[in-house]
């Protein structure tokens, strides 16, 4: 009987190539598995809103992040209320922006609660624009009076 010098497995074979490759394989699968699903994880919109372009997480330094941040902040519709009636207030009296403002109000509803609010910033927009006395003349009971309220912050 002739002993080889080459060692056997269990079965009898060498290790040959096909033991290493599955030997690479268990190595080397599980970490690309573990990196591909963060990767897959990071590309998903979690917002709910729809996006035409996703961006994974790797792809972004911090200063796009700020820029992005700042783009995609969204805007209540109350905000983009004020910001309408503030801009209409440098073009209009405060009496017709106040009108606005209760127009707004009673076709949206929802917007009730944030009426004292914008009211407050306008009134104080308008003693700015006007000053106070004059400002304290479009006063009206549009949400409670709260544009009155303003000019009287804005005033003291």
């Amino acid at each position: 009987m002739k002993h080889s010098t080459i060692p056997q497995t269990r079965r009898g074979h060498r290790g040959g190539p096909a033991r290493r490759v599955g030997r690479t394989l268990a190595l080397v699968l599980p970490v690309v598995m573990v990196l591909s699903g963060t990767l897959a994880v990071t590309r998903v919109n979690w917002t709910g809103s729809p996006s035409s372009s996703v961006l994974a997480a790797s792809d972004v330094s911090s200063a796009e992040v700020s820029q992005v941040s700042s783009r995609t902040v969204s805007h209540a519709p109350e905000d983009v209320l004020r910001d309408r009636l503030m801009g209409e207030l440098q073009d209009q009296n405060p009496g017709v922006v106040l009108t606005h403002l209760q127009q707004a109000v009673n076709g949206h509803p929802s917007l009730a609660g944030h009426c004292s609010a914008i009211a407050r910033a306008l009134g104080q927009a308008a003693v700015r624009i006007y000053g106070a006395s004059r400002a304290q003349s479009f006063a009206r009971p549009v949400c409670d009076t709260s544009f009155a309220s303003g000019v009287l912050a804005a005033h003291n």
